[in-house]
C-alpha cells in the first residue's frame, strides 16, 4: 500500500534489505577469509573424509551468495559499495560506491569463476542437501545480472552488444542439460520438480496462509489479492483477453478457454477452494461488502497450501518453498535478451539454434496453451508471458522498473460481479485505485541513517 501511494522515502523506507544484505556479504567475505583447506585435528574423526568432500564446495557457496547480495542490493539501490573483503568499523563508513556496471561486471567474474567448482547437483555429495548453490545457480544468476544490464534502465543507449552478452549467459544454464521443462509439473512447494534451480525454503508453517487465505474461510485475512491486471494478461483460446469481446467476457472463468496457469495463480470466484466454491460476488461469502473481502474480486492461490487447516483444535502447517531461480525464467531471459538482440522472433543462428519464439513456446507447452505465431508484436507478447509465467515469483515489480514503464501501471483494476433477477451473472471491469508514480521509484531512497553514516555514498535522484 505505501509503494503505491508514494508515502515512502529515505526517512519511511520499505523493504529496507542493505543492512541485512551487507551482514551477509560481512558473512560471507569472513568465512573466506578464515577458511582453511582442512582441520588435522579432527581427521580421525567419523566421516571426517565425507564431510571433507562436501566442505570443498563452501567457499565456492560462499562466493556465490556474495555476489547474489550484492545483486540483490544493486538492483534496489543502484550504485552502492562492492565489498570484497571485511572492513574494520573505522574503513566500513567510509566506502565509495561502485556503480551498476561495475557490481554486474564483479558478478559475472565470480560466477564464471566458481560455476566450473560447483557440482550441477548435489546427489553424488556427501549429505545429498539440495536448496545449495549449484553451477547453474551461478550460471542463473549471471544471467539475470546481465539482462537488467541490457535493459532499459541500465542501458538507456540500447547497446546490442549487452543483450548478446545476457542471451549467451543464459544458454549456458540451457547447455547443462540439467533442467527441464515437464508437462503438468509446478516447482511451486514441489522439491522434486525438474525445473527448480534454487529455492529458499522454509520448515512446515501456516504464517502464509493466515495471511493469505480468502476472507470467509476459517483464519482467513485476505491478503495478496491479485488484479485484474494480472487476470486480463491471461490468454483466452491463445489470445489476449479482450473486455469489448462479449464472448471473452462470458466466458472469463471458463477453464476450458483460458490458460489454466490462471487457476493455478488466482482463486476466482466460483473456484473450489477446501471444498466449497469461492463466492466473490457482490454479497457472497467471500465477497465485498463483507469486512475485509478483496476489492479486486481476487484470491491468492500461488504458493498457498490449501491443506492447511486452522479450525480449533485442528491447526495444521505445510511446507514451502519460495522459488528463487528456475529454467522457465532462464528461458524467458533468453528470449527476451536474444529478441532484443536480434530484432527477430525467429532469429536463430549456429550460437542460438532455439529462437526466441521456440523459447516461448516451450513455457507455452508445457502449460497447456495455444503456441504463439506472432512476430509483429512479440515484445509485448513475451513481456505477457514472463508476468503470466513468473507471477508472484517478485520478477514483475523489478521488470516494470528494468523496462521503464512505471507510469503505464498506475491504474489498478478489479471486476465487480453480480446477479440480476433472472440469475444471470454480470462482470464489470472496474478502477480500484491509481497508484502514485514517480520516475525516482526506478530506485529505492539509500536510507538516511546510512547516508548519515558514510557520506561517501550519494541519494538516488529525486529522494
Amino acid at each position: 500500500h505505501q509503494f503505491g501511494d508514494g508515502s515512502w522515502s529515505a526517512i519511511n523506507t520499505l523493504d529496507n534489505q542493505w543492512d541485512r544484505l551487507y551482514k551477509g556479504i560481512r558473512a560471507a567475505n569472513l568465512f573466506l577469509e578464515s577458511y582453511q583447506p582442512d582441520f588435522p585435528n579432527s581427521e580421525w574423526n567419523d566421516l571426517y573424509e565425507e564431510e571433507m568432500s562436501a566442505y570443498v564446495y563452501y567457499p565456492y557457496e560462499a562466493r556465490f551468495l556474495r555476489a547474489f547480495f550484492h545483486f540483490e542490493l544493486a538492483k534496489r539501490y543502484n550504485n552502492v559499495p562492492l565489498l570484497e573483503r571485511t572492513c574494520q568499523p573505522e574503513e566500513v563508513n567510509g566506502v565509495q560506491p561502485s556503480d551498476f556496471a561495475r557490481i554486474v561486471d564483479f558478478i559475472v567474474a565470480e560466477c564464471d569463476a566458481i560455476a566450473p567448482e560447483l557440482p550441477l547437483n548435489y546427489r553424488n555429495v556427501y549429505g545429498i542437501e539440495t536448496g545449495r548453490a549449484t553451477r547453474g545457480a551461478a550460471l542463473a544468476l549471471k544471467a539475470r545480472a546481465l539482462l537488467y544490464a541490457a535493459s532499459k534502465l541500465h542501458n538507456p543507449g540500447n547497446d546490442k552488444e549487452k543483450w548478446l552478452a545476457a542471451a549467451r549467459a543464459a544458454k549456458q544454464v540451457m547447455d547443462l542439460n540439467e533442467y527441464k521443462l515437464v508437462a503438468g509439473e509446478s516447482p511451486v512447494n514441489n522439491l522434486a520438480s525438474q525445473e527448480l534451480i534454487l529455492e529458499r525454503r522454509e520448515a512446515n508453517s501456516n504464517a502464509f496462509e493466515g495471511l493469505n487465505f480468502p476472507i470467509g474461510y476459517e483464519g482467513g485475512n485476505s491478503g495478496n489479492t491479485p488484479t485484474q491486471n494480472l487476470v486480463d494478461a491471461f490468454d483466452i483460446d491463445g489470445k489476449p483477453f479482450d473486455w469489448s469481446n462479449a464472448d471473452h467476457v462470458k466466458n472469463i472463468y471458463n477453464p476450458e478457454r483460458r490458460d489454466p496457469r490462471l487457476f493455478a495463480t488466482v482463486l476466482c470466484n466460483g473456484a473450489m477452494w477446501k471444498g466449497q466454491a469461492v463466492e466473490s460476488f457482490e454479497g457472497g461469502r467471500n465477497g465485498l461488502p463483507l469486512e475485509g473481502a478483496s476489492r479486486t474480486s481476487y484470491y491468492l492461490k500461488k504458493f498457498v497450501q490449501e491443506s492447511v487447516n486452522f479450525a480449533d483444535g485442528q491447526t495444521t502447517t505445510a511446507p514451502h518453498n519460495w522459488v528463487l531461480f528456475r529454467y522457465a525464467e532462464v528461458l524467458l531471459n533468453y528470449a527476451e535478451a536474444l529478441y532484443e538482440y536480434s530484432g527477430s522472433a525467429t532469429y536463430t543462428d549456429s550460437d542460438f539454434p532455439l529462437s526466441p519464439l521456440a523459447a516461448v513456446n516451450q513455457i507455452r507447452g508445457r502449460a497447456g496453451v495455444p503456441e504463439l505465431n506472432v512476430t509483429n508484436d512479440f515484445a509485448d507478447r513475451l513481456r505477457n508471458e514472463r508476468r503470466v509465467e513468473l507471477a508472484f515469483e517478485d520478477h514483475r515489480f523489478w521488470d516494470i522498473r528494468r523496462w521503464k514503464i512505471g507510469p503505464d501501471t498506475r491504474e489498478i483494476y478489479g471486476v465487480e460481479i453480480w446477479f440480476d433477477g433472472s440469475n444471470d451473472v454480470h462482470y464489470e471491469r472496474k478502477l480500484v485505485t491509481t497508484r502514485i508514480w514517480d520516475d525516482k521509484m526506478y530506485f529505492y531512497p539509500i536510507p538516511n541513517t546510512e547516508l548519515f553514516k558514510n557520506h561517501n555514498l550519494k541519494q538516488n535522484i529525486g529522494w
